[in-house]
């Protein structure tokens, strides 16, 4: 039989740098030509927005911002060393980093052993120093496991998911920082070097028509006007058995296992509607409400179209994870969700009561 615990975290990139750049992408939003420049004036922003962006363009409110998450952080952090798991399987998206124009697969199982990470190479690329002061090449070990990981992707094909494997990560790319995150913030204290659990990472193509089309990211909306969308990424419903076909995989292991839902919710840069200014805050807080509720039928109607036009694309991996925590009947023991409309997007939080299952008959 085997124990489960589950978790839903954030891994903001702009938590690695310093609080004078935590607020940049909207800055650099505020520079795109195509943005009306009513949409742009703080006089036309919510009273809320208004106060966190401040006089000094978000800097003093991004230490509060950083104080909010690495609090909830280490309360997940907490509820892992207290399961004290064998193995960390890792929902997170490749974000135009080990997948690009060779081959996007929809869900991949990354089958690597350890593996030696760059942590700041985002924050080197952006001009920002890293929140640590640490060398912008300093590097830690992210464990891995290939046999287990080759075990589960194996079982997944088997249980009739089509399931791509990776043994070896692209040549100069970055390792996708979804779960480099995973690792630097669940051990944000000693910025990722003292964490030593074995993490299996499980890829998903969370960005879908925008994956190649906006590389994984941002983009200017004379761009937008003009791209050629890519295939659809993988639904919320598909999502949802993914995970429910890894709890199975894994539920005749005699292991302790942690499982990882890797993202923020509606991202401001993927919200087009709102010209890119703020998450969609509205719809993030109606599916929190039933993440609350338990009502997980809500997120299984939770269509395709409508993760993209609220800018939730990232949210994919939480519904991996509730498609597992749902087939291992666990409960939702504690969450909280940090809103804001400076700082890119909202984060969610959550501990899923630990389980033991024993094998289905």
């Amino acid at each position: 039989m085997a124990d489960f615990l589950g978790l839903g975290l954030t891994h903001y990139p702009l938590l690695a740098g310093t609080d004078e750049h935590m607020a940049g992408l909207l800055r650099w939003t505020l520079a795109d030509p195509d943005v009306p420049e009513a949409e742009k004036d703080p006089a036309s922003w919510s009273p809320e927005m208004r106060a966190e962006w401040g006089d000094d363009q978000g800097r003093t409110a991004a230490a509060g911002h950083r104080k909010a998450l690495v609090e909830n952080l280490a309360r997940c952090r907490e509820a892992l060393d207290a399961f004290a798991p064998d193995v960390v399987v890792v929902w997170g998206d490749d974000q135009y980093e080990n997948f690009r124009e060779e081959v996007v697969p929809p869900f991949c199982v990354l089958a690597y052993d350890d593996l030696e990470v760059h942590p700041f190479s985002l924050m080197n690329e952006r001009g920002s120093p890293n929140a640590w002061g640490l060398p912008d090449d300093m590097t830690f070990t992210l464990r891995g496991n290939r046999d287990w990981s080759r075990t589960l992707a194996d079982r997944l094909i088997g249980d009739g998911f089509d399931m791509a494997y990776s043994y070896r990560k692209r040549e100069g790319s970055h390792f996708p920082h979804a779960v480099a995150n995973t690792q630097l913030f669940l051990d944000y204290p000693h910025a990722g070097t003292e964490f030593d659990l074995p993490i299996l990472p499980i890829t998903v193509n969370c960005y879908g028509q925008h994956a190649i089309a906006r590389r994984g990211g941002l983009a200017r909306f004379a761009e937008i006007e003009t791209e050629q969308l890519d295939p659809i990424g993988p639904t919320p419903a598909r999502c949802m058995q993914l995970g429910a076909g890894v709890a199975r995989a894994l539920r005749g292991e005699d292991r302790r296992i942690a499982l990882v839902a890797s993202s923020s919710w509606s991202h401001a840069f993927l919200n087009d509607k709102d010209w890119h200014l703020r998450p969609d805050t509205a719809a993030d807080l109606e599916l929190y409400e039933a993440l609350v509720a338990d009502d997980r039928d809500r997120w299984r109607r939770t269509t395709g179209a409508e993760i993209v036009r609220d800018g939730q694309h990232e949210m994919l991996n939480w519904f991996c994870l509730l498609g597992a925590v749902e087939e291992l009947g666990m409960d939702l023991s504690w969450s909280t969700m940090v809103t804001t409309d400076v700082f890119n997007s909202n984060k969610c939080f959550a501990v899923f009561e630990p389980a033991t299952v024993t094998p289905a008959t």
